[in-house]
């Protein structure tokens, strides 16, 4: 019943908000098919957790988009996303999710590593959205050598911060919808998101502009995955 509330629940939302410049057509399509896996295996909590942090991304997304724009730094196809962002972002989760619904335990680490996940990637949005369009003195996180602004693994305080912030936006949402049930899980949701975004940096300044095939979507995964798995690796510390 669940699964069919989640089908007939996501088949009408998405086609009321496919003229909404957030997705491309596909991308609402591949939208629609991550909302029915999310409401089926998590409820309503999980799938909203997860409509707010496109909601916070498209935003910030857009912020100095103009600008972004005239610098040749912003997203392709004016920040709307494609199927390749939709699960290049949400991969992790949705498969921690499915999981959860499979009945797979410790279910409160699956959702740790769910809430982190998607922590890690509002923080790399918030950060590379700012940071490119208010970044002053970018530089490579590897060598600390001054760079231009969108070099991969280029950081700036203000994009640095922005991550932080990102990061603890998504871990707020995440504990207000109960995904995350206390305020220490919080706490360390909010750390590992902004530590995974740091180490996504890492990887882009050392193979992203190296190896051909390592893209954007590539290292999202890879973020996320690494979020994910350092959160559930945590929780056996955390009472």
């Amino acid at each position: 019943m669940l699964w069919l509330q989640a089908l007939i629940v996501n088949t009408v939302l998405i086609a009321l908000a496919q003229r909404l410049p957030l997705l491309t057509r596909q991308g609402w399509m591949h939208a629609g098919m991550l909302g029915t896996v999310l409401w089926g295996s998590l409820g309503w909590s999980g799938w909203l957790s997860v409509v707010l942090y496109l909601a916070l991304g498209s935003a910030v997304t857009k912020l100095g988009i103009r600008d972004k724009q005239q610098r040749g730094l912003a997203e392709a196809r004016g920040g709307c996303r494609s199927p390749i962002n939709v699960w290049g972002s949400a991969a992790t989760g949705a498969t921690l999710a499915l999981l959860v619904a499979a009945g797979f335990e410790p279910k409160a680490w699956l959702l740790a590593g769910f809430a982190a996940s998607f922590a890690a990637k509002l923080a790399d949005t918030f950060g590379s959205e700012i940071g490119k369009r208010w970044g002053s003195s970018p530089r490579l996180i590897t060598s600390l050598r001054r760079v231009e602004p969108g070099t991969e693994g280029a950081i700036s305080l203000e994009g640095t911060v922005a991550s932080a912030l990102g990061s603890l936006l998504m871990a707020a949402v995440m504990w207000v919808l109960a995904v995350v049930p206390s305020l220490t899980l919080f706490a360390v949701v909010a750390l590992v998101g902004f530590v995974a975004t740091l180490a996504e940096s890492v990887l882009g300044a050392l193979a992203q502009t190296r190896i051909t095939w390592m893209s954007n979507e590539l290292v999202n995964a890879l973020q996320t995955s690494f979020a994910a798995l350092l959160m559930i690796g945590l929780m056996p510390f955390i009472s």
